[in-house]
């Protein structure tokens, strides 16, 4: 049995494409593997705050120097951390909003991105620790970006999995969503086309 961690984070709940192809990854996921745990994690109903002052308190002061909202804060980094570390699958969807990632998914990744828990520094540089994970990167686009210098997504988020140990990384990518019918449609294609492949 995998354990399989999904984050939402587009801020529509109704037509999102991105969580249409979730709900489409899940569904083959699940009927590929029926014995999988899937956790889904919706950043748009949980928010996760940014990174601030308490956050990095709770992370630097010992337990009892740390205030309560530092607590706090140190408590919710550390369950977002504990539910990527158990899994073996991550899962993210990822609308593009003016050319990179939701604001809530970079405040996710700055929760979980942490030196001594995913990743730790050595004499030769920065490495990873969560070695041996999947991860998928569902993403929906207004326009087509793949291989655009306007594309600020897929190596984004690339190399933030490739710093704490994710290399084995599959980007699924519907494009053209704003530019008509025809170009909608066959970017859905194309992407529910790859999910029956990797699921």
């Amino acid at each position: 049995m995998s354990r399989v961690l999904v984050i939402e984070s587009s801020a529509r709940q109704q037509g999102s494409v991105s969580r249409q192809l979730t709900q489409d990854f899940i569904a083959k996921w699940q009927a590929a593997h029926p014995a999988d745990e899937i956790t889904v994690r919706d950043l748009a109903t949980e928010q996760v705050p940014h990174l601030d002052a308490d956050l990095l308190g709770g992370w630097m002061k010992p337990a009892d120097q740390q205030s309560e909202s530092e607590k706090t804060a140190l408590q919710r980094s550390n369950l977002l951390t504990e539910e990527l570390l158990a899994a073996d699958v991550l899962v993210m969807a990822a609308p593009m909003y003016n050319f990179a990632i939701p604001s809530t998914l970079k405040s996710w990744l700055d929760h979980v991105l942490r030196a001594g828990v995913t990743f730790k520094y050595t004499e030769t540089g920065p490495k990873g620790l969560l070695t041996g994970k999947r991860a998928f990167v569902l993403t929906a686009r207004g326009g087509i970006y793949s291989g655009s210098p306007l594309d600020h997504q897929e190596p984004y988020l690339r190399q933030a999995m490739g710093f704490i140990g994710i290399h084995d990384v599959t980007f699924i990518h519907a494009e053209g969503l704003n530019m008509g019918n025809e170009f909608q449609e066959k970017g859905l294609a194309s992407a529910k086309a790859q999910l029956a492949q990797v699921a």
